[in-house]
């Protein structure tokens, strides 16, 4: 199939580097994306995330006119639906965002396009969204009643890169793909191959659908494991730093690094999407994520306690991204913290040096941003506690030469 234009639902931190790489490769790309804000950065040439070298790839594709945004959807050959997919307050997957994105480009489509769901789903969210997309065009056959046969075709192709590093990893890593038909996941992979140079994997829906939330959900629970262990260490009086050093000298453990919790759109995310469809069977995953979340009292209670015993209600927190050296503060432990710290009294001075303002996480937080080049100015005598392992935390003599409570490693 050819595809000369290929429309992008959602301009975050997947569609926008998505729509740049098809745009690259010379593809005239129409990104839609409800923010208006968003929508006129970009059509500066602009970018509203960080992300390494996005920004050169997003301006070039912008100035030689194979890229720009819009609020509204436009008529397109292939449409890929990159928007958020949360869970609600009892863990439950939130499809509004699919629900919408699907609605809104229903009007728009023709017979022989091609609909691909980029989103973290759970198990039959891409069905889900053929369905919506029915309701609106019953003038247009969908693969759930015409099979092969279908006018439209429909895929599930999930993400499967690394924040910092996505336009390297959109490129070179596998893509995992599963059609609504064999017509479809051809479709799809045909797509893909624009710019992809890892394998193009083809299999059935569900099975797409499920093999993300399985690889997030492995990771999520070798973490709970680190993380488990880390509070068992300190009860023990063992540094648990050093233990996994020495554990990880045995050729076949590789134990990861602990840290205040889990965050980010993913590995926090994605592994409630398995117990909401099997709450009795995902045992071991719903334990995982339980610990993961506790880490974050834990880390509260060992700043309450190290505050008290220094007599301070002033903490230096340093980090509030999900993970290193990104900007990205969705599901952050480190913001759950502050939040927690805050509405216990401490007065929070917070260090996140790829942010510019308090960000809307932290809005209702009395909180002050400092830079990095103040905190060797600041009172000796307020606590320090590390949140995140950004690069210009780690080894820091500044941090060695003060009271400082390190929960990433950060020091070591």
């Amino acid at each position: 199939m050819s595809f000369n234009k290929i429309s992008v639902v959602g301009l975050g931190y997947i569609g926008l580097p998505t729509a740049a790489v098809f745009a690259a490769r010379k593809k005239h790309v129409i990104g839609i994306d409800v923010n208006q804000h968003a929508v006129d950065t970009i059509n500066r040439g602009e970018i509203h995330i960080v992300e390494p070298e996005l920004d050169m790839v997003v301006h070039a594709a912008v100035t030689e006119g194979y890229l720009r945004a819009s609020t509204v959807p436009e008529a397109a050959d292939a449409f890929l639906i990159a928007v958020p997919t949360p869970f609600m307050d009892d863990h439950q997957p939130d499809l509004s965002y699919i629900e919408s994105a699907s609605k809104a480009i229903a009007p728009v489509l023709k017979k022989g396009d091609l609909v691909i769901l980029e989103s973290t789903s759970p198990v039959g969210a891409t069905e889900q969204m053929a369905a919506w997309m029915a309701e609106v065009r019953q003038d247009l056959s969908f693969p759930q009643t015409k099979g092969e046969h279908s006018d439209i075709r429909v895929a599930h192709c999930p993400e499967r890169v690394l924040p910092g590093h996505v336009l390297r990893e959109l490129v070179e890593n596998d893509r995992i793909i599963g059609g609504m038909t064999p017509k479809c996941s051809k479709a799809a992979a045909d797509l893909y191959k624009t710019f992809v140079e890892g394998e193009c994997i083809v299999t059935n829906v569900r099975t797409a659908e499920m093999c993300k939330l399985t690889e997030n959900s492995f990771r999520d629970t070798n973490i709970a494991f680190a993380n488990e262990l880390s509070i068992i260490c300190e009860r023990l009086e063992i540094d648990v730093w050093e233990l996994i050093k020495l554990a990880n000298h045995h050729p076949r453990v590789n134990i990861l690094q602990p840290g205040p919790g889990v965050g980010g759109h993913c590995i926090a995310v994605d592994p409630w999407f398995i117990v909401s469809q099997a709450p009795e069977q995902a045992r071991l995953i719903r334990t995982a994520r339980e610990v993961n979340d506790s880490k974050r009292d834990f880390v509260v209670q060992q700043i309450i306690a190290y505050a008290a015993s220094r007599d301070t209600k002033t903490i230096i927190c340093l980090g509030a991204a999900f993970k290193a050296d990104i900007d990205d503060l969705r599901e952050s432990p480190a913001v759950e913290i502050i939040k927690r710290l805050s509405a216990l009294g401490y007065s929070i001075k917070l260090v996140e040096p790829n942010i510019e303002a308090i960000p809307e996480q932290l809005a209702e937080v009395h909180c002050e941003l400092l830079d990095w080049d103040d905190l060797p100015t600041t009172d000796s005598n307020t606590l320090i506690a590390v949140l995140v392992a950004h690069k210009c935390f780690k080894g820091s003599e500044v941090l060695r030469e003060r009271p400082c409570l390190d929960f990433c490693g950060a020091l070591n």
